[in-house]
């Protein structure tokens, strides 16, 4: 007993803890026959500041319990995107959902996180340091956290590209000269 409570301490050890940021909150209203009933939806993205990162959606009468569904479902929704060390991405990219565009590019180090609102949030919990981001159409939060994160998906790096081809890391890298 006391050896299988200590194998599930160590599993909560080694989950890595998330963080989360509140990027918005809506209030809705239905009228009904006595009056109105308010209800509250949530925008969230968590994240591990080490590459991996997610949103959510969570919708209910009340502000703590649609930020707690919002959570949960972005715990589950999480993607890795490699980083180039740790700290900006690898190449530069476009991403859209609707009329949402975002264009996401490399940044030397000290540039910092130079982006807007609802994408901040997401390199934030990303754990990017460096980067020059912009959004272009749709400022509606949810659509530019969706083309933020279509962005991401399409990141990739040398290694990955390298083994996808058949090829080594330094073939793929562009030579540079001395």
């Amino acid at each position: 007993m006391a050896r299988e409570d200590n194998r599930r301490g160590r599993e909560r050890d080694e989950t890595p803890e998330f963080q989360d940021r509140l990027v918005a909150i809506n209030r809705v209203s239905k009228t009904v026959k006595g009056g109105k009933r308010f209800g509250f939806a949530a925008l969230v993205v968590v994240g591990d500041q080490k590459g991996r990162v997610g949103y959510g959606k969570g919708k209910a009468k009340e502000v703590p319990e649609a930020i707690r569904k919002a959570t949960e479902q972005a715990k589950r929704q999480m993607i890795r995107v490699p980083l180039r060390e740790g700290r900006t991405l690898h190449h530069d990219v476009n991403g859209r959902h609707g009329a949402g565009k975002v264009v996401m590019r490399t940044a030397p180090q000290g540039t910092g996180i130079i982006a807007g609102g609802p994408m901040r949030a997401v390199f934030e919990m990303l754990g990017v340091l460096d980067v020059v981001a912009k959004s272009i159409g749709s400022q509606n939060p949810y659509n530019m956290i969706r083309a933020t994160m279509d962005g991401l998906g399409k990141e990739a790096s040398p290694r990955s590209v390298a083994q996808r081809r058949g090829k080594k890391v330094s073939e793929i890298l562009p030579k540079e000269e001395a």
